[in-house]
């Protein structure tokens, strides 16, 4: 167990210790000579030496001590040589934590989920499927060289990477019975739209508001649709615009997709060379709701019925909110699928050297209590007068 400074010039601070000291002499109890008349009859003494004296020891000590702790605080002080090597167990979501406990029982171990933050395995399961390659490597560098670790896993992984994990120690690695959660559209936010349409037309809007409102998590959740005529300015690559204006299409829009924006267009927006490639949307019968095109770095998306609903009746459709944010939903990549048993990580990483505990937060509260505890003792009643 080491104790380091990584600033020591912060103990320049020391300095301040003749604060108090000056303080004290400065001020102690006062002392007014009263004169009275037996005084003419004795003979005159010499006076003796004057010596330096201090009073009320307890505080003045508490508030040298006080300021040696603040310049340790200032110098950022860290120990190290502490290295928790218990054994870690790490579990993938998915397998049952309870069975894990119970073979666990007694044992030193640190139980924990293999997701952001290693949070305990007493809580809750995290939510969809974990970068398990990218946690191991990063649980590995930050274990002491000597923690055991054993990683429980179900049949099959989802996510895994391109090749086994390469990592610093011999891993214990567990495979059981369990399912990966599967990660949802759903989990993602909802997409905020923003709406061009002509001056004094606003067929479908209604139906495009009530959808972008269902997509929201809580009836206080803001909107997320930006409403506005053809004429006022485009949006950030990064929103989709749903263009509601018959005809050509301006070619600052053209631009605008080329960019790499996304537009739905409405049926009767004509845009130069588009060549439908995909049907991201039928209906029941088979019939194409929204045909799909790329255009240089973005894509394009049209509607091939008016917003009406006798023209289209999947507008009043329980499912429209859901079909209509499917298609600004960016496509999902395929889940990496392997087995269990055959993506054990092997030995061979680097290591890495644990990193110091900082001792400045400890410090910190300290300090709060002694500040506490030395305005108590300076303003107590039973003091007569506060150096």
């Amino acid at each position: 167990m080491n104790l380091a400074l990584l600033l020591p010039a912060g103990l320049a601070a020391l300095a301040a210790l003749l604060l108090p000291l000056l303080l004290h002499l400065a001020r102690r109890h006062e002392q007014t000579p009263t004169d009275f008349a037996a005084l003419r009859w004795l003979r005159q003494k010499p006076k003796p030496r004057h010596r330096i004296r201090f009073d009320e020891w307890p505080l003045l000590l508490l508030r040298l001590l006080l300021l040696a702790l603040l310049a340790l605080w200032l110098a950022k002080p860290v120990l190290s040589g502490m290295d928790d090597t218990r054994p870690r167990i790490v579990v993938v979501p998915g397998v049952d934590a309870t069975a894990i406990r119970a073979q666990a029982g007694s044992a030193d171990a640190r139980l924990r989920w293999l997701a952001a933050g290693f949070p305990s395995l007493d809580e809750s399961a995290p939510a969809g499927p974990p970068a398990v390659a990218s946690l191991l490597r990063q649980l590995d560098a930050e274990l002491p060289a000597g923690a055991p670790l054993t990683v429980v896993v179900p049949a099959t992984l989802q996510g895994a990477d391109a090749e086994r994990p390469v990592l610093s120690r011999a891993v214990t690695w567990t495979v059981v019975e369990g399912a990966m959660p599967v990660a949802s559209a759903s989990a993602l936010p909802p997409p905020s739209l923003v709406v061009r349409h002509p001056s004094g037309n606003d067929t479908g809007l209604r139906y495009l508001r009530a959808a972008v409102l269902a997509w929201q998590p809580s009836v206080d959740a803001p909107s997320g649709l930006q409403v506005g005529t053809q004429d006022e300015a485009l949006p950030a690559i990064t929103r989709p615009l749903v263009w509601l204006v018959p005809g050509p299409v301006p070619a600052p829009v053209v631009q605008w997709i080329e960019s790499g924006g996304t537009a739905l267009l409405a049926h009767d927006s004509t845009l130069d060379g588009f060549a439908a490639d995909a049907t991201p949307w039928r209906d029941a019968d088979g019939a194409a709701m929204v045909e799909s095109a790329t255009r240089g770095k973005g894509r394009v998306l049209r509607f091939t019925r008016p917003l009406r609903p006798d023209a289209m009746p999947a507008l009043v459709e329980a499912d429209f909110p859901q079909q209509l944010r499917a298609l600004f939903d960016a496509p999902a990549a395929a889940p990496a699928r392997v087995l269990a048993s055959d993506y054990a990580p092997v030995t061979g990483g680097a290591t890495y050297p644990v990193a110091p505990r900082d001792l400045q937060p400890w410090l910190a509260l300290l300090i709060a209590l002694l500040v506490l505890v030395e305005r108590w003792m300076a303003t107590r009643r039973a003091r007569s007068v506060a150096p």
